[in-house]
């Protein structure tokens, strides 16, 4: 394996040195060899980690005549930018435009175990000249850099919106792009490309508002690169005369890997599985500690640390981050940031076998939410109501364990 990782580190840096050979061409050469050109769109097979697995998308420029063979790549950002998460919390991620070697990038996905599809565009000469100068204009320094917009504006969005502006007319695509497609929204192509990845799909659910769940139209689910694979492969371009041909003249796999997929006991953890757990163990503890007249509060101080730390996340992106479907958030009445705001003041109540008045208004939220939650106009996730229900729990045995104590206090005192 470490013979393995030296050669491709290896090839990776001669492929590099090639490619910015390649980049090295001036814009401004004649295009007399323009009838040499092919342009490509490369789709790539989704990967293991949560910002590849709705796959990606790139373009082939291939100049024969040159001996250029090279990948247009909107997809470059930095993990080691100054604050990015937060920039990426916020939706203030800015991604740039990148070159290389179609050799290194072929090489990169054969590594990663990732298969890539290539559809040569059947694009006139003038077309193909005119992509190529959108393709290197936006490539300067001043240019390549854009601020990313993972439902709007990214890797797959771009190369589709480069070659609408190079064809000489019009793209006309088999099936009506723009009228919202009743049935699919933006949280179900999320779930469809994360069903693989449980805990991922749990925490983009949790994020994801109710806007992510209103219908979207076929051209703005061409954010997943597979949806601009698949509508390309049957439009046509209608030429200015009126003519109609196929974008696509060609299409074939390119890298073909073996897929693995991984199973294992941990599989079987699942967040639903997790969380039906969780709310037998809190009944259960519930249950003992009213029998037994307990407050148990140390269950309060784990479970409402969660749901608050959880309730700072889902607030802080309903208030101020930039992404188009994370507001408004109904979950924000299962987990909010008061539960960890009033944890000190309520904590000790209950430690004491006092009745709270914070436990009484998260009982009656927590009712509300519960009853009414086939009637809110956003989908969550089964894990969602046991965690509910656990707080819920944890509430209203908090009231009760107050009553009965209470109620025991106030028999011994008449005895006395």
């Amino acid at each position: 394996m470490k013979v393995k990782r030296l050669s491709f580190i290896l090839a990776s840096i001669w492929m590099l040195c090639a490619a910015q050979h390649a980049q090295a061409r001036p814009a401004s050469e004649p295009w007399a060899d323009s009838d040499s050109i092919r342009i490509s769109l490369l789709t790539c097979a989704a990967g293991e980690e949560i910002y590849s697995l709705f796959g990606h998308t790139a373009l082939r420029y291939e100049n024969y005549t040159r001996g250029t063979d090279i990948v247009f790549n909107y997809g470059i950002f930095d993990f080691s930018a100054p604050n990015f998460v937060l920039r990426f919390t916020l939706g203030e991620t800015d991604y740039r435009l990148g070159v290389s070697s179609y050799e290194r990038f072929i090489a990169e996905y054969s590594y990663l175990g990732r298969d890539v599809w290539q559809q040569v565009l059947n694009l006139k000469q003038d077309e193909k000249v005119r992509l190529v100068k959108l393709l290197e204009e936006n490539y300067l320094p001043e240019n390549r850099v854009y601020r990313y917009n993972f439902f709007y504006d990214n890797c797959a969005t771009r190369p589709r919106d480069m070659v609408e502006k190079a064809i000489s007319g019009k793209l006309v695509y088999a099936e009506d792009m723009d009228t919202p497609q009743q049935g699919t929204t933006f949280r179900d192509i999320l779930r469809q490309y994360s069903a693989g990845h449980l805990w991922s799909r749990f925490g983009m659910d949790l994020c994801m508002g109710s806007k992510a769940d209103e219908p979207i139209s076929r051209r703005v689910q061409m954010f997943v690169p597979f949806y601009v694979q698949s509508v390309f492969s049957k439009a046509r371009i209608q030429d200015e005369q009126g003519g109609l041909r196929p974008l696509v003249v060609e299409e074939r796999k390119v890298v073909e890997v073996e897929s693995h997929p991984a199973s294992g006991w941990l599989d079987r953890f699942t967040p639903q599985w997790m969380s039906c757990l969780l709310f037998v163990l809190t009944l259960c503890c519930t249950l003992y500690g009213v029998w037994r007249g307990k407050s148990l509060w140390g269950i309060d101080l784990v479970l409402f640390l969660a749901a608050g730390l959880a309730g700072c996340i889902l607030a802080f992106l309903t208030l101020f981050s930039q992404h188009p479907a994370v507001s408004p958030n109904y979950l924000l009445f299962v987990f909010h940031p008061f539960h960890l705001l009033c944890l000190p003041f309520f904590l000790p109540r209950v430690r004491r076998g006092l009745t709270s008045r914070y436990m009484i208004a998260n009982f009656v939220v927590l009712t509300f939410f519960i009853v009414s939650i086939a009637v809110i106009p956003q989908r969550f996730d089964l894990a969602v109501l046991p965690l509910a229900l656990s707080l819920l729990v944890r509430s209203g045995g908090n009231l009760l364990t107050a009553r009965k104590i209470n109620s025991r206090q106030r028999r011994t005192i008449h005895w006395t």
